[in-house]
């Protein structure tokens, strides 16, 4: 027998729980089944990080005796570009670089793309629900009439749903989605790489600017010098104190600085234009170097141990984070060997009448589950399997590459590092002999002990050891540059 309170929790046809509208309840069940979907696994294979193909230490030898004389609490990492180029003038163009850097620019545009990607892909973890409406008046001619005559038809209707949303029991969705995160990881750490790769090419590049504007002021010192005794010499060949071959041995030393000079003068308008092409805008006057005696000391770093400069750099957690996706990938591609559930959904409301579109009895609903399974795609998801795994071992061997170019890279520096004191100071010895050379081979000469090839030797060899101190010196600016670039420095303010 039917009892009174049950028929009361059912007030009509067209009414579901609690008085909504007839077709809720299934929309409950699809509530439910993307709940299950969001909480469920993936057959993404379990990731471990792999080992690293270098040794535990930097290498030794008397090449890196002085590097180990690098301070031990010195990181890199810790210390952040303007405090490590403490110049106001290399300060000012790192920032105009980091302002105006195309590259730099482009890395950072990457990380925005890659963001709005991944964004897109989660998307797909959440059905897509659109508000619809429609109309449509029809007329129907008599021959095709159930009444014999001819009429018109109305319809309207309004409506919420979504259309082939994939429940991901399977985890296909969630496989893209982790790809596309590590994928978006791995553009942040590309940027952040390309900064440190910046603020080296900055300090680098002033640097060699103002080296060659010392090398230019050497040759023209050296051009004057030389002039001012091819008028001496001319003026004792005048006097028959000297020989010819004595006057164009002199000539011979002003035409060959002059050469210097205006090799120079190119090198050092290139050099302005290539850090103008690094800093990405004109450079200021103001900022241009006059010499490297300008250039404040740079700091001392420590290298660490190579499983720290491993885990710091950016290249290599790019590399790793590529590394991630590939593995996101295969998960993905083993999904699609099972079945793949999607569903297509909405309730509204429909009248043949627009003024009874929102009366009682309009409400309509559609609920369409579709499954798919594989049977036979002639290897294709077998394929893409295979190719995802090919993949991971490609970049795999790619992470593996990238922690050996970073370990001679820093192994490089070190050895650099540990012989340029050396390499300076016998450089400054020679220099200073040379030049006490060249002042006794022109007193000798002046006196007529003698003869003025000796003193252009002298004067040559001088002029060249003058020069290579410059060399020297650049090389350890710009080794110190270089260690501070691939320990990992220069990605903070």
């Amino acid at each position: 027998m039917k009892g009174p309170a049950i028929s009361n929790k059912i007030p009509n046809k067209q009414a579901g729980w609690h008085g909504l509208p007839e077709g809720f309840g299934f929309l409950t069940v699809t509530i439910g089944l993307v709940l299950f979907a969001l909480s469920g696994c993936t057959m993404i294979p379990q990731y471990a990080r792999p080992g690293t193909p270098v040794p535990a230490d930097w290498p030794s030898g008397p090449a890196y005796m002085q590097g180990k004389d690098l301070p031990t609490d010195t990181s890199a990492v810790s210390i952040k570009w303007r405090e490590f180029f403490v110049g106001g003038q290399l300060q000012k163009l790192i920032a105009l670089a980091l302002d105006n850097n195309r590259d730099l620019r482009i890395a950072a545009l990457n990380i925005e793309r890659s963001q709005a990607l991944y964004q897109i892909q989660r998307a797909d973890l959440f059905p897509t629900v659109a508000a619809t409406g429609s109309g449509l008046i029809q007329r129907i001619p008599a021959s095709l009439s159930t009444t014999g005559q001819a009429e018109t038809s109305h319809q309207y209707s309004v409506g919420l749903g979504f259309a082939a949303y994939e429940i991901d029991l399977f985890g296909r969705v969630r496989s893209l989605k982790e790809e596309a995160l590590e994928q978006f990881f791995a553009t942040a750490e590309a940027r952040r790489s390309a900064q440190i790769s910046l603020v080296a090419q900055v300090a680098s590049a002033y640097l060699t600017l103002a080296a060659d504007e010392e090398h230019l002021k050497i040759a023209q010192q050296t051009f004057e010098s030389q002039q001012a005794s091819y008028n001496l010499v001319k003026s004792r060949f005048k006097a028959g104190a000297s020989s010819e071959l004595d006057l164009r041995q002199a000539e011979t030393s002003v035409d060959s600085a002059r050469v210097d000079i205006a090799a120079f003068t190119s090198q050092v308008a290139q050099d302005e234009n290539a850090l103008a092409f690094v800093i990405g805008s004109p450079v200021p006057p103001d900022l241009l170097p006059s010499k490297l005696d300008a250039v404040t000391s740079l700091k001392d770093l420590s290298p660490g141990l190579p499983s720290e400069v491993l885990q710091r750099r950016p290249d290599i957690m790019q590399a790793e984070h590529i590394l991630k996706a590939a593995n996101a990938d295969i998960g993905a591609a083993r999904a699609a060997f099972f079945p793949r559930i999607t569903l297509t959904s909405s309730i509204g409301l429909s009248s043949a009448e627009l003024s009874g579109l929102f009366k009682g009895g309009s409400g309509v609903w559609s609920f369409a589950p579709q499954i798919t399974l594989p049977i036979f795609d002639a290897g294709r998801n077998r394929a893409n399997l295979e190719v995802s795994k090919v993949d991971r071992e490609i970049f795999l061997a790619q992470y593996e590459k990238s922690i050996q170019s970073a370990f001679r890279e820093v192994s490089d520096a070190l050895a650099q590092h540990g012989t340029l004191g050396a390499q300076l100071d016998a450089q400054q010895a020679l220099t200073d002999a040379t030049d006490v050379a060249y002042r006794l081979s022109q007193a000798r000469y002046s006196k007529g002990i003698s003869s003025y090839l000796d003193v252009l030797v002298s004067q040559r060899s001088l002029y060249i050891a003058q020069q290579g101190l410059i060399t020297v010196r650049l090389s350890r600016l710009t080794n110190q540059v270089t260690l501070y670039k691939v320990l990992g420095g220069g990605a903070g303010e």
